[in-house]
């Protein structure tokens, strides 16, 4: 990877693109650190992430510490990923919408336009539901009277604008700069997390002999986990593909042999957001009616926090369940059959039709169960070693495959421009 980023820099268009990728990330980090909302008490905020308040804590990693800061870009990307997702599904269940999607960079325009749209209404709804938990957490300055509807205007503002900013600096790396602009977005809030994680680590040196052995560990810990990552991240199930000869004149096209590559994480780190967000609804509800401890409820919320092993559970089932649910939505093995049958390719020792559609559904559905126990383990384990050490893992597994997908990803794409260039201290 270092030598990738050292040929790419030598070459003054990819060099101009970094630069201009490093720019648009420093100012989404100006405006995650030095731009505050008004009418919000950071110190307030911080004191309710510290006390384990779950989807708090969840929104605040997105952000990479912009909503413990209380700035404009609190709420980060979460509206744009939650329209993204909602226009994916529909897509599948609304033919018009269909239509849009297998109608080239046209259709794909216009279904950006929707998501757009959506966001919007998704960021004012979301901005105005964390009003109302902030409010009811005591984070707001002013909450009565006429000041009260104006400090309340302000906040969801700022919240909605802050939000719709991103998206577009998001577009701007899109079309200016070098990987894709949300999730470089998203790499470089979680890394900016990372002194803090250092800073976590060596303080709990300080504690005692026991954190000797048990902060080494988990940095060891950690390493193993990123190669793993890697290593699952990269790895695909082949499916080998014959297609057949046939004459066209007096030349003869077909016989050649491929393959369908079928990748173990085939949905990335969606299942996992996914499934935090379900699970971040229990601390939702908890901070809008704030149950007493002792009653049912606040027994129940309390066993679904995060460092409870139910929590662990529950979202390990979660993760694989939607891993099922998101590969089902994007891989289609009808279509997939059809494709082959119509480019006079087929599987070697399967039929055409339908024993290929069931060949391939079963392929995918075994691997599909490989890349959910992989993305099951990642997410679960920081909180395994939580509780087994007593030590708060500030780096949940989310954030490594986001870091880690997003690495691997920007890397390809600067292989790839540099080989479109012909690039020769790369090819050598």
């Amino acid at each position: 990877m270092l030598q990738t980023l050292k040929n790419a820099w030598s070459v003054p268009d990819i060099r101009k693109k970094v630069l201009y990728t490093m720019l648009i990330l420093i100012i989404f980090r100006i405006g995650a650190v030095a731009i505050p909302v008004p009418f919000l008490d950071p110190a307030a905020l911080r004191s309710m992430l510290s006390s384990g308040q779950n989807l708090l804590g969840f929104v605040d990693v997105m952000s990479g510490g912009a909503f413990a800061n209380a700035t404009i870009f609190a709420m980060s990307i979460t509206p744009y990923i939650t329209s993204s997702i909602v226009i994916q599904l529909l897509a599948v269940a609304i033919p018009a919408l269909e239509r849009l999607s297998k109608e080239g960079a046209d259709g794909r325009k216009k279904l950006n336009k929707i998501t757009r749209y959506t966001t919007v209404a998704l960021a004012l709804i979301q901005a105005f539901a964390y009003y109302i938990l902030l409010k009811n957490l005591g984070a707001v300055s002013y909450t009565s009277g006429f000041s009260g509807v104006f400090s309340a205007i302000v906040i969801i503002s700022m919240f909605v604008a802050g939000a719709c900013l991103i998206v577009w600096l998001g577009e701007q790396i899109d079309d200016h700069g070098i990987g894709n602009g949300i999730s470089m977005i998203l790499f470089a809030g979680i890394l900016s997390r990372a002194p803090g994680v250092i800073q976590k680590m060596w303080a709990y040196l300080q504690l005692g002999t026991k954190y000797y052995f048990l902060v080494p560990l988990v940095a060891i810990l950690f390493i193993f986990l990123i190669a793993f990552i890697i290593v699952m991240t990269n790895a695909e199930r082949r499916v080998p593909i014959q297609y057949a000869k046939r004459v066209v004149g007096r030349k003869m096209y077909g016989g050649q042999n491929s393959y369908i590559p079928v990748k173990v994480n085939m949905s990335g780190v969606m299942p996992v957001i996914f499934a935090s967000s379900i699970l971040s609804i229990p601390g939702l509800i908890q901070g809008f009616v704030d149950p007493d401890a002792s009653s049912i409820w606040g027994k129940i919320l309390g066993a679904l926090g995060y460092n409870s092993w139910i929590y662990a559970i529950l979202y390990f089932l979660l993760i694989i369940l939607f891993n099922y649910f998101y590969v089902a939505i994007q891989y289609n093995p009808l279509e997939m059959s059809n494709n082959l049958r119509k480019n006079n390719g087929a599987i070697p020792g399967i039929r055409p039709g339908k024993p290929t559609t069931d060949y391939i559904s079963k392929v995918i559905a075994r691997v599909t169960l490989v890349g959910a126990i992989f993305l099951g383990i990642i997410a679960v384990l920081p909180i395994v070693v939580g509780q087994l050490t007593g030590m708060s893992i500030a780096l949940g597994g989310t954030s490594i495959i986001i870091v880690v997908g997003v690495a691997l990803d920007t890397t390809r794409q600067l292989e790839s421009q540099m080989m479109m260039r012909h690039y020769k201290g790369f090819l050598e």
